[in-house]
């Protein structure tokens, strides 16, 4: 996990891909808010820590697709959602 310093809103996971633009946008529209959050990027992740990450998207996301964005380990946005993004951790 890197952690991007920030507001602090809680605990915020983004689970992405290195090679995907929605991903690298949602981390983008998180730091442009200037809010605290942790990522990885699950595809540059070795053997049982990659399972491990992929086992943790599911519980949240069934479908296992990325971006997946974990607030407080109850609210889940998947995809790319600015206005969803927004208002989860607007001011």
């Amino acid at each position: 996990m890197e952690h991007v310093d920030g507001k602090d809103k809680g605990n915020i996971v983004l689970y992405a891909l290195s090679t995907c633009g929605w991903c690298a946008k949602t981390k983008d529209l998180l730091r442009e808010m200037g809010i605290a959050f942790d990522y990885t990027f699950v595809d540059l992740l070795d053997g049982s820590e990659q399972d491990d990450a992929i086992s943790t998207v599911e519980k949240f996301n069934p479908s296992g697709s990325f971006p997946t964005l974990v607030i407080n380990n109850k609210k889940t946005i998947v995809g790319f959602r600015e206005q969803e993004i927004r208002e989860a951790l607007g001011p």
